[in-house]
């Protein structure tokens, strides 16, 4: 399917804006017919859906993306940044622009928020898609062992003061060592080109940027895919990339426990992918989403 091949530049979408909490909030559509919610991970934005944006329009179906409060195109205010935010950012999204079930889909923390609104919010979804869903906006200390807790607890520190914070930063968002992160998360590093560096790299330059990601680590975890699962009634896809060091597939084991258990839920493991197969394996992962919703 010659279509399945195309993808956008992060310069190609029709950039939108809505106006949320006295908050300038990017966002996108494509498309027309039933609507699906895209929903970014830490740190992305509407530009990693760019491979998937046009195929799912095309096939027939109403996209939307949208940049959380805080990342991409969206304002960066100094404030708390919570699953419960970025939940009532997408509930109140959906009031203003869709107002008819979406399927939701979501990569990494947008997963953890896809569960959630699907759990807090049930009359706006008719489904969702969680890709490599993250199970916490943070790791919580149980997770950790003691060192590496204390390491954490240490870094998160100085990247909070406001005498070390600007400098770490400032080096973390460098376009090396953003290319180095994305080494390590995708498995295909042609997968990661300049596009994708430039991508992530432009909205760390924008005024308040610095004390969002400070914000962010220090943020509550939130609810876990656990807790939050057993709410959900919708039926659920799971696609995972199986070389995904940050959130590896053992976490889709409670996914697996609970389709044996009754649960609409279908698993779909990503070979020779990592924490962002809808990037890295777009012609896999827009597959896998068309042929779910063709059963649905």
């Amino acid at each position: 399917m010659q279509t399945i091949a195309q993808h956008l530049s992060p310069t190609a979408f029709e950039k939108l804006t809505w106006i949320w909490e006295g908050n300038k909030i990017r966002y996108t559509v494509m498309g027309d017919g039933q609507p699906l919610l895209l929903i970014h991970g830490f740190g992305a934005s509407i530009g990693h859906w760019r491979k998937n944006l046009p195929v799912l329009a095309e096939a027939g179906y109403r996209v939307f993306a949208l940049d959380l409060l805080g990342f991409g195109g969206s304002d960066k205010p100094a404030r708390e940044y919570t699953v419960e935010l970025w939940g009532q950012q997408i509930r109140d999204f959906w009031e203003a622009h869709i107002q008819e079930p979406t399927v939701l889909v979501g990569n990494s923390i947008g997963g953890l928020l896809c569960l959630q609104v699907m759990a807090e919010y049930p009359e706006i979804a008719a489904g969702g898609v969680l890709i490599n869903s993250a199970g916490g906006l943070n790791h919580r200390p149980d997770e950790l062992n003691p060192p590496l807790r204390l390491v954490m607890g240490i870094f998160t520190k100085l990247v909070s003061s406001p005498l070390t914070g600007k400098f770490i930063f400032d080096n973390i968002r460098q376009k090396h060592r953003i290319r180095n992160t994305l080494f390590q998360v995708y498995s295909d590093r042609a997968a990661v080109t300049d596009e994708l560096v430039d991508m992530l790299y432009e909205p760390s330059c924008d005024p308040g940027a610095q004390q969002v990601f400070a914000a962010v680590l220090t943020a509550p975890a939130g609810p876990t895919p656990r807790e939050l699962l057993p709410r959900v009634q919708q039926p659920l896809l799971v696609l995972w990339g199986e070389n995904d060091p940050w959130t590896p597939i053992s976490g889709a084991k409670i996914y697996q426990e609970f389709a044996q258990n009754g649960g609409d839920v279908e698993v779909y493991p990503i070979a020779n992918a990592g924490h962002c197969p809808q990037d890295e394996k777009p012609e896999i992962v827009n597959q896998a989403i068309l042929q779910w919703l063709s059963r649905r």
